[in-house]
């Protein structure tokens, strides 16, 4: 892999994280609202964020996936995350994920960050197909996709065992000749 690609939007900088952003990242992924729909604990320690930068450095150094921090052009802090996994190059898609500080919700950000990370897939990383995993209870992260124009497929029964359940997850996709 190469140097790590910036993408910039009118309001945001998507870079790489990195270890100086660990407590940036503790700060709202330790939020229970935050993490509740993405199978994840709320983080406890700064060593949980070690951990998730990692697994953000494997998958792009794998190949399997790619995950910007969000940050305001004004401060470079770290307020989420959006980017790619289970990236399928052989098949020509990815899945797209997202999530975003309390504190920022509701200020259109994180469509401004999706919107970028979806064209930079299907431009760079010549993805014919981007999906996302939403499950049923959320329903802002669902009526996001479907105004990007993202089509729900179906629901995937039991799709993942997260926190000790079994979890329901809706398919949506969006194709290159969507848009």
């Amino acid at each position: 892999m190469g140097k790590f690609p910036v993408i910039e939007t009118e309001r945001l900088k998507l870079r790489e994280v990195t270890k100086e952003d660990a407590s940036d990242l503790l700060r709202y992924l330790s939020d229970e609202e935050i993490v509740k729909h993405m199978g994840l604990p709320p983080f406890q320690s700064v060593d949980d964020a070690y951990d998730e930068i990692n697994w953000y450095s494997s998958i792009y150094q794998e190949g399997t996936g790619i995950r910007w921090g969000i940050t305001l052009k004004e401060n470079d802090q770290v307020i989420g995350s959006c980017g790619f996994l289970n990236r399928q190059p052989k098949h020509f898609r990815a899945e797209v994920g997202f999530e975003l500080s309390r504190k920022h919700w509701g200020q259109g950000i994180a469509s401004e960050a999706l919107e970028a990370v979806v064209q930079y897939g299907f431009s760079q990383l010549q993805l014919e197909r981007i999906e996302a995993l939403i499950v049923p209870e959320n329903l802002p992260s669902q009526r996001m996709v479907e105004k990007m124009g993202l089509q729900k497929e179906g629901l995937l029964r039991h799709y993942e065992y997260t926190n000790g359940k079994f979890d329901d997850l809706y398919m949506y996709s969006l194709l290159k000749d969507d848009l």
